[in-house]
C-alpha cells in the first residue's frame, strides 16, 4: 500500500532527444533532484540523467519517442507503483533494480512510497534498434514489440548503468565514445531479452563477428591520427565496416580493451606529451582532448598517473 504518497504533477513529457536530456528530464520529472545529466556532454543516441526521487505522484499524458531504463543505484525499499500501455505493476526497489518504458508508449503515471536519493534515466534512441546499428535486421516493429517493464534484475544492464554513473560523476576523454559503445549493448541486450515473441517475427540472434588485422590496423591508425579530435564509434565501425556492436565486441576481443578505454589511454599518453612540450596552457589541452572543461581533464589525468598535469609538467622541467 502506498500510504505517503502525496500527488505531484510535473506536466507533459516532451519528446526526447539526446541532445536535450536536461530539459527533457524537467518536462517529465521537474527540475529538483537533478544531480547529474549528459546534456553537456555530446553525447550521441543516449542521454542520461542522475537524479533523487520525493515520495508522491508523476503523471503525465504524453508519449516520448526514446525508449527510457530507469536503473536504482542506491536501494531503499521505496514502492514503485506505475502504469503504462494498460499494464499496472507494483515494485520494491532495490539496488540493480531496472524499469522499462519502450519509446512511443504512454505511461499514465509512477507513485513512490518513500524517496529515491539516486536513480539513473537512461534514454535510448530508436536509432540503436536500427539494422545499421544492431548487424541483424530486427525489423519494423522492433521497439513497438519492446515491453513495458517492471522490478526486473539485469547484471548487463545494471552494469552499464554503472558505467554511465561513473562517467557522469568523473568524466573521461572518451566519454563520448564509452556512452556510443554501450548504447549499442544496451540495445541488443532489449532486443535479445525484452522483445514480446511473435510468430510472424522472432527476435534476431546477435551474432560476432572478428576484426582480422588488417581492419584492426586501419582503426588504430586512425585514432593516431585523429586524438585531438571528435572519435565517435561509428566512425571506427565504419573504418572496420561493422556494425557499432559487433565492432565494439571485435575490437575488445582483438585488443583487451573496449574502444573507449583504448581511446582514453592514448589521450592521456598525448596529454603527457603536450605537458612535456609547454607550449599550451592547461584548460587548452583538456579542450583539445575532449574534456568539457580543465576540472575534469584534471581528475581524469591524477587518477591514471597520481599527479595533477601542473605536477607532472613541473616534474619535467
Amino acid at each position: 500500500m502506498l500510504t505517503k504518497a502525496i500527488p505531484k504533477t510535473h506536466g507533459s513529457a516532451l519528446r526526447v532527444s539526446p541532445a536535450a536530456a536536461r530539459r527533457c528530464g524537467n518536462e517529465k520529472y521537474g527540475p529538483a533532484g537533478l544531480l547529474a545529466s549528459s546534456a553537456d556532454r555530446g553525447w550521441s543516441g543516449l542521454s542520461a540523467e542522475l537524479r533523487s526521487h520525493s515520495e508522491g505522484v508523476i503523471a503525465w499524458k504524453n508519449t516520448q519517442p526514446d525508449t527510457e531504463i530507469c536503473v536504482d543505484v542506491r536501494g531503499n525499499g521505496s514502492v514503485i507503483t506505475r502504469q503504462g500501455g494498460g499494464i499496472f505493476d507494483r515494485t520494491v526497489a532495490k539496488w540493480g533494480t531496472i524499469w522499462l518504458t519502450p519509446g512511443g508508449l504512454q505511461e499514465d503515471f509512477v507513485a513512490l512510497s518513500d524517496p529515491i536519493p539516486e536513480i539513473l534515466h537512461i534514454y535510448l534512441a530508436s536509432c540503436h534498434f536500427s539494422p545499421s546499428s544492431l548487424g541483424v535486421d530486427p525489423g519494423k516493429s522492433v521497439i513497438a514489440s519492446l515491453r513495458y517493464e517492471s522490478g526486473f534484475k539485469d547484471p548487463l544492464v545494471a552494469g552499464i548503468a554503472s558505467a554511465i554513473v561513473s562517467e557522469l560523476k568523473t568524466q573521461t576523454s572518451a566519454g563520448r565514445m564509452l556512452a556510443e559503445t554501450l548504447a549499442a549493448s544496451l540495445a541488443a541486450r532489449l532486443v535479445q531479452n525484452h522483445v514480446s515473441p511473435s510468430p510472424a517475427h522472432a527476435s534476431p540472434r546477435i551474432t560476432q563477428e572478428g576484426l582480422d588485422r588488417r581492419r584492426l590496423s586501419r582503426v588504430l591508425d586512425y585514432v593516431e591520427a585523429n586524438l585531438e579530435d571528435d572519435v565517435t564509434l561509428d566512425q571506427l565501425a565504419s573504418i572496420a565496416c561493422l556494425s557499432r556492436f559487433h565492432f565494439a565486441r571485435a575490437f575488445k576481443a582483438a585488443i583487451g580493451q573496449s574502444p573507449h578505454q583504448y581511446v582514453g589511454a592514448k589521450r592521456l599518453e598525448r596529454a603527457k606529451a603536450l605537458l612535456i612540450r609547454e607550449d599550451r596552457s592547461l584548460v587548452d589541452i583538456a579542450l583539445v582532448l575532449n574534456f568539457s572543461c580543465q576540472a575534469n581533464f584534471t581528475r581524469a589525468f591524477r587518477q591514471v598517473t597520481g599527479q595533477t598535469p601542473g605536477q607532472y609538467r613541473r616534474s619535467f622541467r
